[in-house]
């Protein structure tokens, strides 16, 4: 028997993929930050449990003159983190602003969600509405994709 027959040669590769996703979000963050990779910025939230801050790549939606939030794959760390919180703080290009944030129901999801299909092209398998369904088929994924709307902390 081989060391690739019992799976041994699985857990490096294993590893090696983890660490590729680590660099990928390093560099996604990096590019962010210099306003390389449109409509995103960086998102920084403080841990639940260990207080530490976490820095996230994340797509902002203007839509009706707001700024929204939404969390593609779900209830995400950074979305609990927010949601415990209350706050985040988003950079780019050299400058961070705080804001408070307000988690909103599915009817008013519903054309954030559509909107942010349109901007962030990348997430759209994650979706089971199309481009051309109406705002109502995409409030019904609302609840797997969490949409939250962004106010400026002044002060």
């Amino acid at each position: 028997m081989t060391s690739s027959s019992t799976g041994a040669a699985g857990a490096p590769k294993t590893y090696q993929r983890h660490r590729f996703h680590r660099f990928e979000n390093e560099m996604t963050t990096v590019l962010t930050l210099a306003g390389v990779i449109p409509h995103s910025y960086v998102l920084t939230t403080v841990g639940r449990r260990t207080g530490t801050e976490r820095r996230n790549p994340v797509t902002i939606v203007r839509h009706d003159g707001r700024q929204w939030l939404v969390a593609p794959y779900g209830a995400v760390a950074w979305v609990l983190n927010a949601r415990a919180a209350g706050e985040v703080r988003l950079a780019r290009r050299f400058s961070t602003t705080r804001y408070a944030v307000r988690e909103v129901g599915p009817q008013e999801a519903g054309p954030v969600l559509k909107e942010y299909v349109t901007v962030a092209r990348v997430t759209r398998p994650y979706f089971a509405a199309r481009m051309d369904d109406p705002p109502e088929s995409f409030a019904r994924e609302a609840g797997d994709h969490p949409v939250m709307e962004l106010v400026p902390v002044v002060g």
